[in-house]
Formats: C-alpha cells, structure tokens, sequence
C-alpha cells in the first residue's frame, strides 16, 4: 500500500525506566535564564532528528498470557554472563516479576553470550519455548532467521533446522498444538520437525519454477499484510497451506550501486496495473503421509485472490476467502480437508470495491464466527452462523468500528475501537456477544483524543495508551471488569512521558485547532491547522498543507505524532501556518460512501476536495496568503502534492513530493485496482488521475524525491516525471537517496538531511517571497 509517512508507532520497551531532569540554576534568575535560552535554542532539526531531544520513553514489548492472568516482558539482565536478556512474566494486580527463561538459559553451549531475542513463541502448555534470532530483513520486516527450541522442563536448548539451522533461512516456525512438533519454511517449502528426535520431513516438494509454499509475493505481503502462509489444524494433524506459482508475473529489476564496486541486481515478481498475477491455491497437507488435497475452489484462476483463509474452529473445515480480480465479491467458502470439496457459506459484495480483509473469529465451539462488514453502508461487526443462516449486527449505527480487540466469551463481550462523535479521536467500546447491549463505551470520559489498548484475549487487563495532538504518549496498565456497569480502572502507570512533556512545557508552543469545512458539493472536511506562537490576526501568513489523501491514511487525528509533530513546530517557529486535509476516500471513520466516493478516478476528487478546502479556509481566515500556499506528502501524499501543483497551480506555489506515484500504471495489481478499478473499465480515470498526465501545468517550486531502492514505489516513476517535466521545459529540483527504500530512513544522517533539505526549500520559495 501507499503508506503515509508519519506513523503512530507501538513502542515498546522495559517498564523499569529512570527518569530524570537536569537542573543546574542555583538561583531563580539563573532558572529564568535558562529556560528563556531553553525556549529559543532547544527546538532544532539538529535536536529532533540527531540529538533526539524529544524521544518519547518506552516499555518493553508485552505479551499477554491468553487467561489475563499475567503478561510477559523480555528484559535486559545485567547479572547474565553476557548481559543477556530473559523473559519475565508479571502479575498485573501486583507486577510482582518472576523470570520465566533466563539469559544463562539461554546461552548455547561453548558461547559467551545469550541468543538474542527477536521474537518468541511459547507452545500452548507452555512447555517449550521457540526464540527467533539471527534474523534478516526481506522487503519490510525480519522474517527469515534461525529458531532454537528450550525445553523448559528438560533445560535444555536446542537449535532447529539440520544443516540449515544457523544460516538464516528459516521462516515462521510454529509449535504443533501438541508441542511435539515444529513446522517451518524453508527455502519456499514447508518442513516438519519431530522435537523428540529432531527428525526432518518435508511436506511440501513443489518449490522452484516461481511456485512458492507457505509464504507469499512481494505484492500479497504489501496489500493484503499477510505473511506467514500456513495454518496448523487444531487437532494438528494437518497444515492448511497457500501455494502461489508466481511464474506469470513479470519481475521487477532494481539496481544497486552502492554496496560493491559493480553493481548489483535485485529481481523479483511484481505485477503492475493489468499485467499478470501469481496464482494462488490452498492446500491441505497431511503430515502422516505428507500428501496434499487441494481446495476444489470455483473458477480459481490468476485473476482471483484468496487474501484469508483459517481453520474454521473445527480440524474438518477451512473457511477460504475467494475474492475477484475487481476486488468487489469475496465468497467465503468452507473446505472440507479430507476432499478440498467447498460449500458457499455466504457472500460479501460491494458496488465499488471491498477495502479490507480480515480473518473470520470462531466462537461457540466453530458454531458462529465474527465478521466485519459494510453492507449497512457502515463499518460493523456481525455475529454468523457457521452455515450463513443467520445475521446479526453487534454494532449498529451510523458510525465505523475500526479494529477488534478482544472477545471474552465466558463473559459474552466483544472489544472494538470506534468513536462515533468525532472521527480524529479513538475510544474502546464493548458490545454484547447475543446483540442484547451494544456500544457501552469503556475508556473513560476524561481520555479525550486518541486511546489504543492491548488486551488479554478475554478482555480482563489491557495495556492502555493515550495521546492527543499535543500531549506525548502514556500508557498504563488497567483493569476491566466484565460487569454490566463497566469499569475501567487503572492499576499501574507504566508509560508517563514526564521528561518529555516537561521539556514540551519549557517550550511556546504553537497550538492547533481541529476544524470542519465544505466542499463544494457541501461534504464536510476535517482539518486541523496549527498557527505561530506568536500569532496576529493582522498578518499575512504563508501556509503549509501536509497530505495525504489515499486510500491507507488519515492525517487529521487527535494523538501525539513524535517527530512530525516537533517538526511541525520549528516550521511554526519559522513563521509558517502548518495544516491539514483528510479528503474524500482517506480512511477515515466516516462511512462507506465516504471512502467509496474516489472509485475509479483515484486523485481527481480527492484533490479537487484539498483545493476546496483551501479556498474555504482563506475565506473564513484572512491571515492566510493565498500567495504562499505550499503542500508536501510522501508516498500517497507525494501523489497528491503533484497533483495540486499540476491541477491547481493558481493556488498550489511550492510542493515537496516524496516517493510519489506519478504514474497509476505503474504500481501494482492489488492495491491500485481496487481503487482506480480495472484497466479496461475505467482507462480515462487512470490516465486523469496521474498526476504526470499534468505535468505540463506545473507553474511553481516543485522538490522531487525518491530512493532508487525503493522496492514499493518504484524509482521508475520518478525517472518518467523528470522526463515529462523536461519534455515541458519546467524547472524543478531532485534529490535521489541512493539505495534507500520507500521509507527513505537507511543511511546514516539520512532522515536530518532528508528534514533539512525540506526546510530549506520551504524557507527559500515561502519566507523569501
């Protein structure tokens, strides 16, 4: 997907955290002195971005035990040889800690220092342990590494894979339920290992020829975020597996000159807009007899997908998601694992596209699952019956859930996050499994802005956080209870962020006003828009947008930005009003005919919404120039900022596009024909909707950046708007990073230069005007 570039990210490390301020005055003239000093010099791109000044704290990564009865830390032990780190388990009521696995523990053998932890599985009976280390990163995560097996009741560690154990090269390993066995993926097929005697087998033998087993694509992984490509049965005596033959999708080639002294090719499969897709099956793989029945699914073909698929709270059945190439039908089928005969269960259908996929959540003992859905023109969530007999909605209103959180079926609740009042905030509600009480708000009223939780499967405790626009980040650890009359209590502060809000409350900061405007056609547009400190109505004010504006993002929310947010500031500081737009089809909470409405012309409406808004907002406040409006994004947002420059250049002046998609022909499959639609229905949307189709009407500073690695947004693109922009005699700048990805974050100084460069050209084209 086209990712926005300022993320909220989950932080995560050790809860035992010294915090600190410095105070050197001895007097309060010196006090006011240096806080007068503080205010003027310490907010800078060299303090934000090198010093890291303003770095939220952090916790460590928390993982709650499935009954809530406690949660689980690893942690630095500055006792262990080595310094190691253990895995500890704490009580939530008490926090009382006890070590579960200690570095010594897990220390190999004639080696000096403990494995180190880049993730963890425990088996169900939590009899054995699996630690995933020596990891490498393939496109965006580290999902390739080694696996070592501790029996905590033998003591004992082992390493898994044979011959290829300490080569990286092992993915997704997973505990039989049993916990007798381990099934990983290795070198694109499936593996099982027996933990008695170390025995390997090979489930799977089709690999080679572009046909992979139990992993996915480059453009499955990015669109429909899915990794890890194999399912044990509860039962576990068999793997529901996806299989993809890759071989008819053309490979995309990207060049590295940095790395050696010749250069180095990096190839692999990637469809873009019309061409070819992998095709995908499920197989069923026995591993008695490690022979694999096929799910008979209708029609399946290289223009079908099958984004999801799960044991369907039975070893019988597998629910399958079988969705067309249009992305507007997924049938969900249930397949019988002894034939691969399917039996339609029910059908999800929209007139434009379907925008997410998500697993079906078994309950009742594989009785009714639950679902989401947009079929009532609103993002809810369904309880089914297994055979799609019955329906019921669990949260009717004119509101969008955005995300599961737990379900607690002793109890009979489901956890969601919605905020129906106000779409930039996020709050936790709960509803009732049987549809008698739906969404009882639980986070309390006095956590105005935007709360995230990590829950206990069933709901009891939850790592709560909390943020708004210009209050850093807390987290802490609460209680909920399963009462009727709900309560939220919170029993220990893991996360305040005093250092940091402190340092925040020594500077002036510029303050931000959320705000609604029209359209033209009357949609109401949410903003936000940040005015200097030193504010006066009488002046005239240049102004800079921050966008957006696709399908995977909203920019106007109410919580803490980190970085983005501190930027924002020192341009306030500089002299800029800094603000920003969520146009039609963003993701924002705002219903189905919201998101919908950019269906087949993806950018036409959006941006003729950004330059609405503009005008209404220079209407309302006079103080903004309408001779210095300037706009940047990344990625989608880069998109979109060519866009206004190209289509409004009478109100667009400077623009800085990152890692754009200047050409909708160019991206891939999934993500851009689910939006724009397919290439033989709506050509004219995709040729208007580019913004290098406009590129010719470019009239102000245009700023051009891309990563030649970028393995997402191809640097292919860019190559083609330099072209049609030389083509036109229009003058712009370009910065190319070497080698960096679509992120544009490797390399050292990279992110201080890729800042500094930006403010430069803001200041240059805005304040010199």
């Amino acid at each position: 997907m086209l990712t926005p570039f300022f993320k909220q990210f989950n932080i995560t490390v050790t809860i035992a955290i010294a915090l600190s301020i410095s105070a050197c005055q001895t007097t309060a003239n010196h006090k006011t002195t240096a806080q007068q000093s503080m205010k003027s010099s310490q907010l800078s791109l060299e303090s934000i971005y090198k010093d890291k000044t303003f770095k939220s704290e952090k916790i460590g990564q928390i993982r709650w035990l499935s009954d809530g009865s406690g949660y689980l830390s690893v942690e630095q032990n500055l006792q262990a040889k080595g310094h190691g780190k253990s895995i500890v388990q704490y009580n939530p009521t008490t926090l009382e800690a006890t070590i579960l696995v200690s570095a010594e523990q897990l220390t190999p053998d004639g080696q000096d220092k403990a494995l180190s932890i880049d993730d963890y599985r425990f088996s169900d009976d939590r009899s054995k342990l699996l630690i995933y280390t020596n990891s490498k990163k393939v496109w965006r995560s580290n999902s390739r590494g080694d696996y070592w097996l501790f029996d905590i009741n033998q003591n004992q560690l082992t390493q898994l894979g044979g011959e290829h154990g300490n080569s990286s090269q092992l993915m997704f390993a997973k505990f039989s339920p049993d916990a007798t066995k381990v099934a990983y993926v290795l070198h694109n097929n499936i593996y099982l290992q027996n933990l008695s005697n170390l025995n390997i087998t090979q489930l799977t033998n089709s690999a080679g020829k572009g046909i992979i087993n139990g992993l996915f694509d480059w453009v499955y992984e990015e669109e429909f975020l899915i990794r890890d490509g194999f399912r044990w049965s509860p039962n576990g005596k068999k793997i529901a597996y996806w299989q993809l033959d890759t071989s008819g999708s053309k490979e995309f080639i990207m060049i590295n000159n940095t790395d050696s002294l010749y250069p180095t090719l990096t190839k692999f499969p990637y469809p873009k807009v019309g061409e070819t897709n992998a095709l995908a099956k499920v197989g069923i793989v026995d591993i008695s007899n490690q022979k694999t029945t096929w799910s008979q699914l209708p029609d399946n073909s290289r223009n079908m997908y099958i984004p999801r698929m799960n044991w369907s709270g039975n070893s019988d059945e597998i629910l399958i998601q079988h969705v067309n190439r249009k992305q507007d039908t997924n049938h969900l089928y249930l397949t019988n694992a002894d034939s691969g005969k399917v039996k339609l269960v029910m059908t999800e259908q929209e007139e434009t596209f379907l925008d997410f996929f998500d697993d079906a959540r078994w309950i009742d003992n594989g009785k009714s699952f639950i679902w989401t859905s947009e079929r009532s023109g609103w993002r809810h969530l369904y309880r089914i019956a297994r055979d799609g007999s019955s329906i019921v909605n669990l949260t009717q209103g004119n509101f969008d859930i955005t995300d599961i959180k737990a379900i607690d079926e002793e109890n009979g609740w489901l956890y969601f996050i919605a905020s129906p009042d106000n779409v930039s905030q996020r709050y936790l509600y709960r509803s009732k499994l049987d549809g008698s009480l739906s969404n009882q708000r639980v986070t309390p009223k006095n956590h105005q802005g935007f709360n995230a939780y990590q829950m206990a499967d069933n709901g009891s405790w939850a790592i709560h956080s909390h943020s708004s626009f210009t209050q850093p980040t807390t987290k802490y650890l609460v209680s909920i209870s399963p009462e009727t009359n709900s309560t939220h209590v919170s029993q220990h502060a893991l996360m305040k962020n005093s250092a940091l809000s402190a340092k925040l409350g020594q500077l002036n900061l510029a303050q931000t006003e959320f705000f609604q405007v029209e359209a033209q056609d009357g949609i109401v547009l949410d903003g936000y828009i940040t005015r200097p400190a030193n504010f006066d109505a009488n002046k005239k004010y240049p102004i800079i947008f921050y966008v957006y504006g696709e399908a995977w993002g909203q920019t106007v929310q109410d919580k803490w930005r980190g970085n983005a947010f501190m930027w924002d500031q020192y341009l306030t500081k500089q002299g800029f009003i800094v603000a920003s737009i969520d146009n039609r089809g963003t993701r924002a909470p705002k219903g189905q005919a919201w998101r919908k409405s950019i269906y087949g012309g993806v950018g036409i409406l959006s941006s003729r919404d950004q330059s609405d808004a503009l005008k209404a907002m220079s209407k309302r406040w006079s103080y903004i120039d309408t001779d210095r409006v300037a706009i940047w994004g990344h990625s989608g947002g880069g998109s979109m900022t060519l866009n206004m420059l190209f289509r409004y250049p009478e109100q667009y002046h400077v623009g800085i596009s990152s890692a754009p998609v200047a050409d909708q022909l160019l991206y891939d499959t999934i993500y851009q024909e689910r939006y724009s639609g397919l290439l033989e229905d709506h050509a004219q949307g995709y040729k208007q909707g580019s913004p290098i189709t406009h590129a010719k009407n470019l009239e102000g500073k245009l700023l051009l950046v891309h990563g030649t690695g970028d393995d997402n947004v191809h640097y292919q693109g860019a190559e083609r708007l330099i072209n049609e922009l030389i083509k036109h005699n229009k003058q712009f700048e370009f910065m190319s990073y070497p080698n960096r990805s679509h992120s544009l974050r490797e390399g050292e100084g990279t992110t201080l230069h890729y800042k500094t460069m930006k403010t430069q050209f803001l200041k240059e084209h805005l304040l010199t005007h």
